[in-house]
Order: structure tokens, then sequence, then C-alpha cells
């Protein structure tokens, strides 16, 4: 390989990106439905968000245009005129891909590509292709593989030569490859069989370590929130641990866990989970169930959003979008509490505006994980709700009820425990269910 050969490979992928946007109010009415979370935020805004995510891969993005449009075209998405307007500039100043933020159809994507004479990617694609990128564990790669085989198997093209050269990603991102070009349906829907097994097995692998969490038990608290809020840097500034954080789009993929000692002495497991986003393909929040069962389960959800981000209210109805996709709803408030993050970077009126606001809800905190105002404030409020949902029962038993002393431990915290005369008494802090499920124990009924 020559000295240019090597340049050529290290050179950083040039990108243009598209926000197609629609001019009409009244088309905007008409089609409410599918443009929810367009509606939410600024056009501008949503440009901004998908040049962060290009830059996530590490794409040169050397043009970004909010495209207005009438009406979404069948054939290109956008109107023919901007679509010979942009091919002229492509052919001037070349890139390696166009990206337009949007759903595209397979149809659109063929009719763009032959427009523009470039390779064209939507939305779901971009994102598929940094969760490629940004996954390590086995786990998280078959997931994406997963989201990734079910978005092409509705296409059946090859999607992805465009970073053919591009480090990380998974699989067939490394290169052309002839058995690449030569999928069919029945390949790909052999492999996601295949991959849905595995993944099955990642799920009792799962359910195994939260039946053994139970034994300790610790209660769960696991953090959500809309991509690059501040959610890993939060986990570190907590748990004192060194988790990848950084200021990019989508820099947590794999789940991480760790223990903390709360104010009270309680310990609590700290779950750090991937980010949300808007519009997040359907298919890659099913295949991330696995990973996100532990917030289903988690005892408390701390959802952390940034505050000093112009769309912060839009991005929290993003992320209580995907959380009602998860089956987690306005019925769960009672074990959600919001972290306000990023004070640091409010002014000092709003800072101080926003923290008289936090004061007077129980399920707000207003935070900087960055430097570490609030966090204690936080902690003792995650004590606070844990407490909420726990009782403290006085438990007398006979010394030699072990299989009683076994239950009250593994599913409960014994606070003290002392022998005298046969008998053991016990004080032992248990959740509201698993103080029900006790009385009925004593009852004679199962469990």
């Amino acid at each position: 390989m020559s000295d240019s050969d090597t340049l050529e490979d290290e050179r950083p992928r040039k990108a243009l990106v598209l926000h197609p946007s629609l001019k009409s109010t009244m088309a905007k009415a008409n089609l409410a439905k599918a443009i929810t979370a367009d509606q939410r935020r600024r056009p501008e805004a949503r440009l901004a968000e998908a040049v962060g995510l290009a830059a996530a891969i590490d794409l040169d993005v050397v043009r970004a245009d909010v495209v207005p449009v009438a009406t979404w075209r069948p054939a290109t998405l956008i109107g023919p005129g901007k679509v010979e307007e942009l091919a002229a500039w492509i052919e001037e100043n070349p890139v390696d891909v166009v990206i337009v933020d949007a759903a595209v159809t397979p149809v659109q994507q063929r009719n763009l590509e032959k427009g523009l004479k470039a390779k064209v990617i939507d939305r779901t694609g971009l994102i598929l292709e940094i969760f490629g990128a940004r996954a390590r564990t086995k786990e998280g790669r078959l997931q994406v593989e997963l989201a990734h085989l079910n978005y092409q198997r509705s296409r059946l093209v090859r999607s992805w030569t465009h970073l053919e050269r591009q480090r990380g990603g998974f699989g067939f991102l490394g290169g052309p490859g002839e058995s690449q070009l030569e999928i069919d349906r029945r390949l790909i829907g052999e492999r996601i069989a295949r991959i849905k097994l595995d993944l099955e097995q990642v799920v009792n692998t799962r359910s195994l370590h939260r039946r053994q969490r139970q034994k300790v038990p610790y209660p769960v608290v696991a953090l959500v929130g809309y991509t690059n809020a501040g959610k890993s840097t939060l986990f570190n500034r907590l748990t004192q641990s060194e988790v990848f954080a950084k200021d990019l789009l989508f820099a947590t993929l794999d789940p991480t866990m760790r223990t903390l000692r709360l104010p009270s002495g309680r310990n609590i497991i700290l779950s750090d989970t991937v980010g949300f986003i808007s519009e997040l393909p359907t298919h890659l929040v099913a295949a991330f169930r696995a990973t996100l069962e532990e917030v289903i389960s988690a005892d408390l959800i701390l959802h952390v959003r940034d505050l000093s981000h112009p769309d912060t209210e839009a991005q929290a109805a993003d992320v209580k979008d995907v959380l009602a996709a998860l089956g987690i709803g306005d019925g769960s408030s009672h074990r959600r509490l919001e972290a306000w993050n990023k004070a640091d970077q409010l002014p000092p009126e709003m800072r101080e505006t926003l923290q008289n606001q936090a004061n007077r809800q129980d399920d707000v905190v207003l935070i900087s994980a960055l430097d570490g105002s609030g966090c204690d404030t936080l902690l003792q409020r995650i004590d606070a709700m844990l407490d909420a949902d726990r009782v403290e029962l006085d438990v007398t038993l006979d010394a030699g009820d072990g299989a009683a002393v076994a239950w009250l431990h593994r599913h409960g915290e014994v606070l003290q425990m002392q022998e005298k005369d046969g008998h053991l008494t016990l004080s032992v802090a248990l959740s509201q269910a698993e103080a029900g499920k006790w009385l009925k124990r004593q009852e004679g009924k199962s469990v």
C-alpha cells in the first residue's frame, strides 16, 4: 500500500447533512402523527443534532442545511428542484455520504442516490452506524446487528459502502465483501433467528444476575435521559468510577452498574444506560429491550436532563415516549426522580430561578454532575424516595426456622437480629410489596 493510499484511508469522511422541514402549518397539522417529534423543536435545533450525530462517528460535515418542503414527495422526499441544486453542488464539492435527517423509504433512498450521485442514508441508518461503532460487549454488538438486519431486510440493498474504511462498527462495516452484496431475504432471516437465540441467553443471564442481586438485596436506581444529557458524568461523580464520558452523542451504549452507598448507609446499585433520542427506531428499542430491562425493573428511575439545552422540554418528552414504549407510563411517576443537570452552564439568574423551582418539588433536584453541586441533595432525595416504599417490621421467629430467616435476608434488609430463649427477634426493612408477601407467608399462603 502506498503512502497516498494510507492518507486516503485516514482522511475524515465528508458528509452533507440535510434536515427536511415542512413549510406549511396546515401540512404540519395534517401530518401531526407522523412528525410529532419534529414539531417539538425548531428545524435548526434538529439540524444541529443531526450534525452532532454525524460527528459521533467522525464524519466531517462540510455543509448542513434545513430544506423547507411544501409536502413530502413520495419519490424523493424533497422537491426535484432542490435535488438538482444539491447535485450541482456535490459535483463541485464531492462528499462521501449525504445524511437526510428523516425517515427515508427505500424508493426515496434509491432515487436520491441516483439524483445526487452520492451515497444517502437516513436518520435511522445513521443512528445504527453510531450504535455499531459504540458497541463494545458481545451483547451490544448482537443487539446492534439485529436492529441493522431488521432495517436492512426491508431494503435489501447494500447501504454501508460509505463507511467501508471506518474504524470500529460491527461485522459487515469493515469492508465491501462479495458476500455482503449477495445477501438475500432468506440469509438475513436465518441470521436474525440465530441472533435472537443468542439474545435469549443474554436475557436469561440477566434474569439470573437480577435474581442474585435481589438476594443481596440492593435497590436498583437506573439512570435514563436524552443522549449527551450527562448521565455517565453523573454516574462517575456518584460512584467514583471512570466510565467513558464525553461530550458526544451516544458516548455510552453498553450498560454499566456499580454499588453506591447512600447517606443513610444503605447500598444501592446504580445503572448507567444508553441515551435516548427523538425518533429512536422502534426496532432498535426492541433490539435493546434486554439491556433496557434494567430500567423496566428498577426500583427508582433517575431521569437526567440537560437544563442548559434550548430543547430540554422536547428532549424530556422524547424520553417519556421511549419509557412509554417500554411499558413505563405515567403510573410509575412515584418511582421517578428528575436530575436537572448542567446547572454550571446556566446564567446566574436562571440558575437561581430553577433552584427555587426545584426546592418546591419533591421529585426534582438541580445539579451539576461536572462540579458536583447538588449531588449531595440528590443522594438524600434518592434515599427519601426509596424510604417511601419501605416499611420496617419487628419479627419474632423460632430459632430453628431457618427458611423464614433466609427469606427475610433474601427479600429485605435485616437491620438487627437477637437470639434469646430459643427465639429470634429481628428488625427488618422491606418494600411495601415484599412486606405484603411476608404477611401472606405467615398466614400460610404461598408467595
